[in-house]
């Protein structure tokens, strides 16, 4: 049996990328564990390609949840909000007992979590709010173009 806090996952959590907030968003959802009480916030401004063009965050979590928050920002510039939307519906997939893990740079780190449900919630947590503030931007960035 693999170790839920193996060595990887407690390096990834100690790198946590974009650890500020942005001055002026475009926008910023914050998501929040109530088992464990794991919070994210997740602030966002999409490029003129409507891409993600910065992000800022302030991470709260467990072990698990600041990894998870350092793979998305590692990977998440450059992705379009539907790519983002994709990948956190793939990871909730993935984790509830799918059989590939989502199509994102190195989450099948989280394979040993696999079996630990109650850990689940904080694995998706800057995912979630990635891709819903994601989804805002490009709502706000529609509003203001047209």
């Amino acid at each position: 049996m693999t170790t839920l806090y193996n060595t990887d996952i407690l390096r990834l959590a100690a790198t946590v990328p974009f650890q500020q907030r942005l001055d002026s968003p475009m926008a910023s959802v914050e998501k929040r564990s109530p088992i464990c009480g794991s919070r994210v916030t997740i602030d966002v401004n999409l490029d003129e390609e409507g891409r993600v063009g910065a992000l800022g965050m302030l991470v709260r979590a467990c072990a698990l949840g600041q990894a998870s928050s350092a793979l998305l920002a590692e990977h998440v510039i450059g992705r379009t909000p539907e790519e983002i939307a994709a990948a956190s519906d793939a990871l909730a997939a993935w984790l509830a007992g799918g059989e590939t893990p989502p199509d994102w740079p190195r989450l099948e780190l989280f394979t040993p979590a696999l079996p630990h449900s109650a850990r689940h919630a904080s694995i998706r947590l800057a995912f979630e709010a990635a891709a819903e503030a994601a989804a805002q931007a490009a709502t706000h960035r529609r509003e203001f173009a047209g």
